[in-house]
């Protein structure tokens, strides 16, 4: 059934991966880089951010790369301003083995930071911007940044935890616009002097083994870990592959996901910039504007993660849903109910793919060459498994967690002084993704959720996402966040909490009622909670812990006792 697009997607890959190697050649790496690719399945050779910009505005030049509002940079740009970036830094004492940490919402000023740093062989840490208190305390002394960089709309919130960072900051700040010449917090530096330096090139070389980047775990379940990126394996490079693939130099990609995000950053940003398309960058995510921004920038491609899918299928319909150039959209955890209605409504294809930033760097696409609702298959040569709780491979049709061969000589997964994580992701020589998966009798893969996000509910295992996708088949309901709370006897209880699609009014009897038609008995909720609106990251990620603190609330629906918890 889908020999074609096999052939198809086999003969796209096979250009791109001449084009890659074309490309080695032209760095100096090409044996390197084949031997352990043929021995190892993995880069030995890699290269940082600004090295590719580097090379790009050499070769495009004065080609537009980023759309920005009414901005437009082209390569050349990009790249002098990352060296602008990383000669103020060198006026700051910043240098080699040094920590910048980026508490920044999507602007073009990050990509400057963020590249600027590499070109003095430091690490960046990108900061969700939604963390507060805390959490955001914590990534800053557990990083062990010496610089800050923030937008001065996140002030507050640093302000509030700057007595208890550990190590002395020197906090540069990105100006808001309508601040003009009011002065700074002493202490604080302006963004904007770096804009003044020279742009050329600091004359610095990182060491292949110092640290590129951290990027940390959500923390929506725990305590975020911190994932290491060294500059001799940044994945940088194999990012080529899919972009010579999927992409033409006359594409416009389109990302509202935050740039501290790996989807953001990798998937879109890094792409294009490999590809030699152009860019156009958000300042968020917004449901009711997203395909008049479609319109306006002639957009062919832009990345989505599953919670975004069902909001933008809840907008109320337009004549004009069809009236765009989008080709395809590259997807996370689509929801499968949504998947054809969401491609025939607006008239593009979904591309699911999965990978995660501990993940080792083991992707899986599905390009129209898999079933809807499916992930697709892994590469040819990977090897992975599904496994149960003891290590035992599970039948096909049962969820098992996927774990991916690792033959590299250097750990393919590390966290930031973390070594137990770091040995608990990687035992026996496989990576253990931590994600629930099932295969079909045809080899298909499908993701069932994260094995942390799995509730024993009356003996047996219910997966939060399940009930989750279950839940936003509700025509009123607009998102959905389900997770265990104590039981009076013994496990669990599930608990539901849920927002609606505005204009729309739901009772939970009725909403539990309907449940139970596409439930097993032991899966349906015993507690509902609508809510207004969710606690959640930049990524649009419903942050369950918080949710989980508060536990079952007074105005929680009891279906066991059929009425509502009192205050």
């Amino acid at each position: 059934m889908y020999l074609l697009a096999n052939l198809r997607i086999a003969g796209s890959i096979t250009k791109s991966l001449l084009t890659f190697f074309k490309d080695e050649m032209g760095r100096g790496t090409f044996r390197a880089n084949l031997k352990s690719m043929i021995k190892a399945q993995e880069i030995t050779e890699d290269m940082s951010w600004s090295e590719l910009i580097e090379e790009k505005a050499r070769k495009y030049g004065d080609r537009t790369f980023l759309l920005f509002e009414d901005k437009e940079f082209t390569f050349r740009q990009m790249d002098e301003n990352a060296n602008r970036v990383a000669n103020y830094l060198l006026t700051l004492d910043a240098g080699k083995s040094k920590g910048v940490a980026i508490i920044m919402g999507n602007c073009p000023q990050y990509l400057d930071v963020y590249i600027g740093s590499q070109k003095l062989g430091m690490y960046s840490i990108p900061i969700n911007t939604s963390l507060r208190g805390d959490s955001l305390l914590y990534i800053l002394n557990h990083s062990d940044a010496e610089f800050v960089v923030i937008d001065e709309e996140f002030l507050d919130a640093y302000n509030k935890i700057a007595d208890k960072v550990e190590k002395r900051k020197k906090v540069i700040v990105n100006r808001a616009a309508q601040s003009g010449t009011s002065p700074l917090p002493k202490g604080m530096l302006n963004l904007a002097d770096a804009y003044r330096q020279s742009t050329k090139k600091p004359d610095i070389k990182y060491d292949k083994d110092d640290i590129c980047f951290i990027l940390y775990t959500s923390g929506t379940t725990g305590l975020p870990k911190g994932v290491m990126y060294r500059y001799r394996k940044t994945t940088l490079k194999l990012l080529s592959i899919p972009a010579n693939a999927l992409y033409k130099k006359s594409d416009i990609l389109y990302t509202s996901l935050p740039l501290f995000h790996g989807n953001a950053l990798w998937l879109c940003v890094t792409q294009a910039m490999h590809r030699g398309c152009k860019v156009v960058l958000a300042r968020k995510f917004s449901a009711s504007k997203f395909w008049d921004e479609m319109r306006k920038y002639k957009v062919t491609e832009f990345n989505t993660i599953g919670a975004m899918i069902p909001i933008l299928m809840k907008q109320p319909p337009k004549e004009n849903d069809r009236d765009n150039c989008v080709r395809f959209t590259i997807s996370a955890a689509c929801p499968v109910d949504e998947w054809d209605k969401f491609e025939k409504r607006f008239g593009i294809k979904i591309y699911e793919a999965y990978g995660s930033v501990d993940g080792g760097g083991k992707s899986i696409m599905n390009i129209g060459n898999a079933p809807v609702g499916s992930i697709g298959k892994p590469a040819l040569n990977t090897v992975y498994r599904l496994v149960d709780n003891e290590g035992n491979d599970v039948p096909d049709g049962t969820p098992g967690q996927l774990i991916f061969e690792s033959k590299g000589k250097k750990k393919s997964v590390e966290y930031f002084k973390n070594e137990k994580a770091g040995n608990d992701k990687l035992k026996g020589g496989w990576i253990y993704t931590g994600d629930l998966v099932r295969r079909d009798k045809n080899g298909y893969l499908y993701f069932v959720g994260r094995n942390a996000e799995f509730m024993r509910i009356k003996g047996e295992n219910v997966s939060a996402y399940e009930v989750e996708h279950t839940i936003q088949k509700h025509p009123s309901v607009l998102e959905a966040a389900v997770y265990a709370v104590p039981s009076e006897l013994a496990e669990d209880e599930i608990m539901a909490c849920v927002s609606l699609v505005d204009g729309h009014t739901l009772k939970e009897a009725d909403l539990i009622e309907t449940l139970k038609e596409d439930l097993a008995k032991f899966a349906v909720p015993r507690f509902v909670k609508i809510v207004k609106e969710f606690p959640k990251t930049e990524t649009q990620r419903i942050i369950k812990k918080e949710l989980e603190k508060l536990g079952v609330v007074a105005g929680t629906y009891d279906a066991q006792k059929n009425k509502y918890v009192a205050p």
